[in-house]
């Protein structure tokens, strides 16, 4: 009997890939390789912000180019009145602190009566003055999804609120909280007394039908809402995550 060792079987060659088949993976290996290279400058693109501060963004260079120009002066958050911070949470955001940037609870709300508005957070609204465009359009809020995570993530909510304060729209041509403090009552952001902060925080939502120097009856009454959420929020511990 021979003791030579069996032979292994010889495995049978993978058949050459075609053409068309070549092409294919090779698409999928650089059409991956760009997802995630675009991911990344996104990613490096929100985190740079986090620190510097953003230009003016693209609603905010159209209102420049129609009214021939708008009045802003950015402003360190540590120079606007702590009141003025509380005061927009509790104007637009109360549970500011307590979510990832999105308000659960709200956005059920809205679903309930049968639309969305209302549920939009100060973060949710930071990406889109910064990083976005305005309008209702299903493509931005997707885009708006994805980044807002990437924004609560990268940034504090300190910072988030610092950048909100200088980008939104307070009047007509009039940007960011120092702008808005100047224009309406003559004082600098630092010296925003309670009233004036929860006026400025009323016209937030349509600024260009709303007045913080001449506001309604239904406006004060808002602006008084607006002064017993800022003192409520202090007082539960829902301005936590932002106060100095």
């Amino acid at each position: 009997m021979s003791d030579a060792a069996p032979t292994p079987s010889r495995r049978k060659k993978a058949a050459p890939l075609s053409f068309r088949q070549k092409l294919r993976r090779s698409g999928f290996k650089w059409a991956w390789r760009g997802l995630l290279g675009f991911v990344v400058l996104v990613v490096l693109w929100v985190w740079l912000f986090a620190a510097v501060n953003p230009p003016a963004g693209l609603y905010m260079r159209q209102e420049g180019a129609r009214l021939g120009g708008i009045s802003r002066t950015w402003v360190n958050v540590d120079d606007i009145a702590p009141v003025m911070l509380r005061s927009v949470v509790a104007a637009e955001d109360a549970n500011y602190c307590n979510h990832w940037g999105f308000d659960m609870i709200e956005i059920r709300r809205a679903m309930n009566r049968g639309n969305t508005r209302g549920a939009s957070t100060l973060s949710q609204q930071v990406v889109k003055n910064v990083f976005l465009w305005h309008g209702r359009n299903w493509s931005r809020k997707a885009l708006e999804a994805m980044l807002t995570p990437v924004v609560e993530t990268l940034w504090s909510k300190r910072r988030i609120l610092e950048v909100y304060l200088n980008v939104a729209e307070f009047d007509e041509g009039v940007f960011g909280v120092e702008a808005a403090a100047r224009h309406y009552f003559g004082v600098s952001a630092a010296k925003l007394s309670p009233t004036q902060a929860a006026r400025l925080a009323m016209v937030l939502p349509n600024p260009k039908a709303r007045s913080a120097a001449k506001p309604s009856a239904a406006q004060r009454r808002r602006t008084a809402a607006i002064m017993d959420g800022a003192q409520t929020i202090a007082a539960d511990g829902r301005a936590a995550c932002f106060q100095p």
